[in-house]
Formats: C-alpha cells, sequence, structure tokens
C-alpha cells in the first residue's frame, strides 16, 4: 500500500474517532456528522490514490464516489447525498455539519457515523488485498 493511502486512512480514522467521542453529546450532532462526512470523504481518496485514478482536489462526496464508481457499489445512495450537503453547506461558520433542513438530529449523526464506519472499513479491507480486482460493495 502507498504512503498517500495509509495517510488518507490514518486521517479518516482520526475523524472516526473524534466523531466517536462527540456522539453522546446531543449539543454537538453536526460536529458528529461533519466529522462522518470527513471519513468517508478521506476513505474515498485512499481508494482513488491507491488506484491510481486522478486528482482528488474536490470534496464532494458524490464526484470522488464517480471516480470510483467501477471499483464498488454504494448502497445507501441517499445518505452519501445528505453527507455529501453536510460540506457543501459548510462554508461559513454556524453552518458546519448542517443540513438544508437544519441541525442533523441524534439519529441523524448515529446513522452518518455508522455510515461512515461502514465505508471505512469496506475500503480498507479491499485495500489489504493484494490484487483489487474484485469490485467492493460499500453499504
Amino acid at each position: 500500500m502507498k504512503q498517500i493511502t495509509r495517510e488518507w486512512l490514518r486521517a479518516a480514522e482520526d475523524d472516526l474517532a473524534a466523531a466517536e467521542l462527540l456522539l453522546t453529546d446531543e449539543h454537538l450532532t453536526n460536529v458528529v456528522s461533519f466529522h462522518a462526512q470527513q471519513a468517508v470523504e478521506k476513505s474515498f481518496k485512499a481508494l482513488i490514490e491507491e488506484c491510481d485514478l486522478g486528482s482528488i482536489k474536490i470534496h464532494s462526496l458524490e464526484r470522488l464516489y464517480g471516480k470510483i464508481k467501477h471499483l464498488t457499489v454504494v448502497k445507501d445512495l441517499e445518505t452519501l447525498r445528505r453527507l455529501n450537503t453536510l460540506y457543501i453547506e459548510s462554508r461559513y461558520p454556524g453552518e458546519l455539519g448542517l443540513l438544508p433542513e437544519g441541525k442533523p438530529t441524534k439519529n441523524d449523526a448515529f446513522a452518518f457515523l455508522t455510515f461512515a464506519h461502514g465505508i471505512y472499513s469496506q475500503v480498507f479491507l479491499f485495500l489489504q488485498q493484494p490484487n483489487n480486482e474484485q469490485q467492493i460493495n460499500l453499504i
């Protein structure tokens, strides 16, 4: 595995760990959700780097997924789309981790974090395989 791939995976792990620590605080559901989005983004970027699939200087989960779609199948595209809005809508203070309809609920934050863990785990396992030739099913 390339060093840059390991760095992306480590950064995704850090986001997951941060989100886990904050999950019990109902006031921080937006921050948990934002870290979940970041973990998915960094997991996708690890896969893109390892497979030499081009530039990754974008933050849209949907566009990143487009680069790896031939390798992966995200079954829950609705959660991917909702997570994508968390970054897109967080350009200014006070908007960090907000959905278009407002602050994520505790259930939203938990669902986003569960989704992010699933994406990270499947990408990590895929990258551990010697030839990475099989398509992976992401949650």
